[in-house]
């Protein structure tokens, strides 16, 4: 008998509290004021990391030293390849030639494979977080 009462006071005890949540609860709408300058930054991140602008990717150095070299270096390299981005980085005081921005270091070894043939000092590295594009 204990047990039939202590029971049915359990599920009225459960009914009550399920029955006062329901009476208090609330309804609501969210309305979200977005800048409209939100989805053209959206489209940019995107575009960077298609071209892996914002990744911490592979790179292969042509070339460490003064300007002059550089930019003969960088056209050298433009007039016989066209696949891969090129840039001169300046680090002070030297100036350096970058091909490309891999995601991987297999891709990276293919490519200085390739690219060795002409620049024999070629090598890869991983440039640190301090790198504009």
């Amino acid at each position: 008998m204990l047990f039939k009462n202590s029971f049915k006071l359990l599920i009225l005890c459960l009914l009550a509290l399920f029955l006062s949540v329901k009476s208090f609860s609330q309804q609501g709408t969210v309305t979200i004021h977005q800048d409209k300058r939100i989805p053209t930054l959206l489209d940019l991140k995107k575009s960077l990391e298609k071209d892996n602008k914002l990744t911490d990717g592979f790179t292969i150095q042509l070339y460490y030293g003064n300007l002059s070299k550089a930019n003969s270096t960088l056209s050298s390299y433009r007039n016989k390849y066209g696949k891969w981005p090129a840039s001169i980085e300046y680090e002070t005081p030297n100036y350096k030639v970058w091909v490309g921005n891999f995601t991987s270091r297999i891709e990276a070894d293919r490519v200085l494979l390739e690219v060795q043939r002409n620049f024999p000092s070629a090598f890869i590295l991983k440039p640190g977080k301090n790198k504009k594009d």
